[in-house]
């Protein structure tokens, strides 16, 4: 790297600091690589380095409005003050910021994390009648300004395929774990809870957790949960089941409770249910079971089944259909030495295709095509 390295900024007014694509995957990386690399986070928190990576907070707003209408454009007034050489953004809500930057010469960035316009359409705050048409509009919005910027990072090839229609420099980087970071040692097998289960992220009911409590009555199987409920009618609407006295809620974890948890597990589930930006996710959560080398419990999507199945690392099923879910944890349970192949085959999956160290070097390459 040369003495006045490329000064790269990446922009965000909903993730967290320390958030793992961003903070830990993309900018350390970047870092690590002799970049000068900077994040403005919309948290209200004191500016900080850590790790090389200069953080500076803006004021974090009360209110989802207020975040997109005034965050936004202090996290912008900010990136102008700092005059990098490239402006990385990771929040549709800044498409106009990154205009606005490219209009003043700057290189410029959009990583999308999630299929936006099929998002929003599982968003209950979205009429079901009008969806459809908020997705187009928006869609047709994101497309126009991609057009202008210099390159799209899209977390998935869906997404990747979509971009590239508009912008044929976009480029597909996946949200892969750390090669080591879930690897479960040897010497940890006998933490084992032979009829443990575990799900961990966002609890919502687009997520299906719903049938997957549901599946857990009249079993002697544990759900280990962990994640935020969201809303709260939601949590009581599951604590009503009569199949959560089998679930140990965690509420939110540590990336090392994380660990614990898949370390005392033998299998993990993740049954979002059949939503346009579902079917072709590529959750980070199947990724994570499989670096912990555990089996997986996945949605029967095409898209999930070649990785799940196509590896032999786990079950797909219907993620509406309780009995189906039912009979794949008990599979698991009740098969020990085929859980543990299983699980063997998804950590061999991860080591030789599904991690972050491979796609780092396609971030890093394509950083240095700026210079």
């Amino acid at each position: 790297m040369s003495e006045n390295p490329l000064r790269i900024c990446h922009l965000t007014y909903v993730h967290n600091r320390y958030d793992v694509r961003i903070f830990h995957k993309e900018c350390k990386s970047l870092a690590s690589a002799g970049f000068d690399v900077s994040f403005i986070v919309a948290d209200g928190l004191p500016d900080e380095i850590k790790d090389g990576i200069k953080i500076y907070g803006v004021p974090k707003e009360a209110s989802k409005i207020k975040q997109i209408l005034r965050a936004t454009k202090n996290v912008y007034k900010k990136a102008v003050e700092l005059n990098a050489d490239v402006y990385h953004f990771h929040d549709p809500p800044l498409l106009p910021y990154g205009n606005k930057l490219k209009r003043l010469g700057k290189t410029v960035i959009f990583d999308s994390h999630e299929d936006f316009p099929r998002q929003i359409q599982g968003r209950s705050w979205v009429p079901g009648i009008f969806s459809g048409m908020v997705a187009y509009v928006l869609e047709k919005y994101e497309d126009y300004c991609c057009r202008k910027y210099d390159t799209i990072i899209s977390a998935t090839p869906y997404i990747n395929e979509r971009f590239k229609k508009v912008n044929t420099s976009a480029v597909n980087i996946n949200n892969y774990p750390f090669l080591n970071e879930f690897k479960i040692e040897s010497s940890a097998q006998g933490k084992k809870e032979p009829n443990s289960i575990c799900y961990i992220g966002g609890i919502t009911e687009i997520r299906g957790l719903t049938y997957v409590i549901r599946a857990l009555e009249g079993t002697n199987i544990k759900l280990h949960l962990a994640g935020g409920i969201v809303p709260q009618a939601f949590e009581e609407k599951l604590r009503s089941e009569a199949g959560w006295k089998n679930v140990e809620y965690h509420g939110h974890v540590s990336r090392e409770q994380l660990r614990e948890i898949l370390n005392v597990s033998v299998a993990g589930i993740v049954t979002f249910l059949p939503l346009p930006n579902h079917v072709n996710a590529q959750p980070n959560k199947f990724f994570e079971y499989m670096s912990s080398s555990i089996a997986v419990i996945g949605s029967n999507y095409p898209l999930w089944k070649a990785i799940i199945e196509g590896h032999n690392c786990g079950l797909c099923v219907d993620p509406q259909d309780v009995e189906a879910i039912r009979k794949a944890m008990e599979y698991f349970v009740d098969n020990p030495a085929e859980t543990e192949a299983k699980g063997k085959n998804g950590r061999k999956a991860i080591e030789e295709v599904y991690n972050w160290e491979q796609e780092e070097k396609k971030l890093v390459a394509l950083y240095e095509s700026f210079m």
